[in-house]
């Protein structure tokens, strides 16, 4: 039986100061991978592209080590775009062959507010027993599923980005801030608030 699931996430991190710096950070793109999974999760590929190991999924008893394939680039806009560009099942043949994974996202830099969407669409030919299953709970699961990856992705951004955002704009010399004139170093400690 084939099986598309599928979930959206749309993500809105309002940055409270130091958001003159923010369209720089965003050219990165290694920062951003990193932020959303574990450093040790990810291999660069070379020219913007990662390969991810994803923790491992549990659909109706199957296993799933999902490895994905990402390319991340930016644009001269500030705008930061992520495309699966492959996808492996490790250690499930079965799976592997009849597993599909598509991740597509945006994060752009918009005055002093970080905006995002990501699509994940996922499409699964399932073994017998489970496709004798009723269609609706399965479909319900496996939406509840990329809905709860998606959420993850975004929780380790709201967080993850956050604190390293911080870390970069305190690691910049003095020097390189464009700083207005009264204004001090001090406002760059805790640059970003989030409204969720």
């Amino acid at each position: 039986m084939q099986m598309n699931l599928g979930a959206t996430e749309v993500l809105d991190l309002v940055v409270a100061r130091g958001s003159d710096s923010l369209e720089h950070y965003l050219c990165q793109p290694e920062r951003l991978v990193k932020a959303l999974v574990d450093p040790r999760q990810v291999t660069p590929l070379g020219d913007g592209s990662f390969r991810l190991r994803m923790r491992p999924l549990e659909f109706f008893g199957l296993h799933l080590e999902p490895t994905v394939d990402l390319h991340v680039e930016a644009d001269p806009h500030g705008t930061l775009h992520l495309e699966s560009t492959n996808c492996a099942i490790r250690g499930f043949p079965y799976a592997d062959q009849r597993f599909g994974l598509y991740l597509k996202g945006q994060l752009r830099c918009q005055q002093a507010k970080l905006s995002g969407r990501a699509d994940l669409r996922i499409q699964v030919d399932l073994p017998a027993p489970l496709n004798l299953m009723p269609r609706s709970l399965l479909e319900l699961t496996g939406n509840s599923l990329a809905r709860g990856v998606l959420a993850t992705i975004r929780q380790r951004l709201c967080h993850h980005l956050i604190q390293d955002y911080c870390k970069w704009i305190q690691a910049i010399p003095r020097d390189d801030l464009e700083l207005t004139k009264g204004e001090t170093s001090d406002r760059l400690r805790l640059p970003i608030r989030v409204i969720i």
